[in-house]
């Protein structure tokens, strides 16, 4: 349905560093190894466009790229692909690098449409998730949950653990943010995030 063109731009920790602002932007974000990369692939059909790695944080600056709408509205737009958090293995200064720059990314980047929030579907409510979830909330970020793995669980369980995060996030949510369920492996939930995009750049200026 979607065909697509995307080339990498470059990778950077500043600003200074990234693609100028004068596209609609969109984020993926999520703990480490959830799949942010494999995604990226799998949106825009390029299966090495994203360097994929079972090392969980390898992804270690904000990588941008040019993705090229071959049929739609708006022609170009930007997407980073953004460090991963929950891991472990790195020293305390290291992550608190990765998370100022993060921060600073989300709040500052002004061309920044929607945060694509990445979260396995094959668990229960994870903290750091619901932390980044309270946090894109506060700080008044659009964002949109896209539960990965969808392939890797059966029916039942899958909706399942996204029913728990729904009951959780009533907890402090008047309305939930948006969902979709999507798979690298499958390519499910491809069209409606594409689709989703295609909306949002329709309101961007000369859109």
């Amino acid at each position: 349905m979607h065909n697509l063109n995307a080339e990498h731009l470059g990778s950077g920790r500043e600003a200074k560093h990234w693609p100028k602002p004068d596209l609609p932007e969109f984020a993926f974000i999520g703990r480490s190894n959830v799949g942010k990369s494999s995604l990226v692939n799998m949106l825009v059909g390029i299966h090495r466009l994203a360097r994929v790695s079972t090392t969980p944080g390898r992804t270690r600056n904000v990588e941008h790229f040019k993705v090229e709408a071959l049929k739609g509205s708006r022609t170009h737009w930007l997407l980073a692909d953004l460090p991963g958090y929950g891991f472990a293995k790195i020293s305390k200064a290291e992550r608190a690098a990765w998370q100022q720059m993060v921060r600073t990314y989300l709040r500052e980047r002004e061309n920044l449409q929607c945060v694509f929030l990445l979260v396995d579907v094959r668990l229960e409510p994870q903290q750091n998730d619901l932390e980044m979830i309270q946090w894109l909330g506060g700080e008044e970020i659009p964002f949109v949950i896209l539960f990965t793995k969808s392939d890797k669980l059966k029916q039942p369980a899958m909706m399942s653990n996204v029913a728990l995060y729904r009951r959780e996030l009533k907890k402090t949510w008047h309305t939930l943010p948006h969902m979709i369920i999507t798979s690298s492996e499958t390519g499910k939930g491809r069209d409606e995030v594409l689709e989703f995009i295609t909306e949002v750049n329709g309101r961007w200026p000369n859109g």
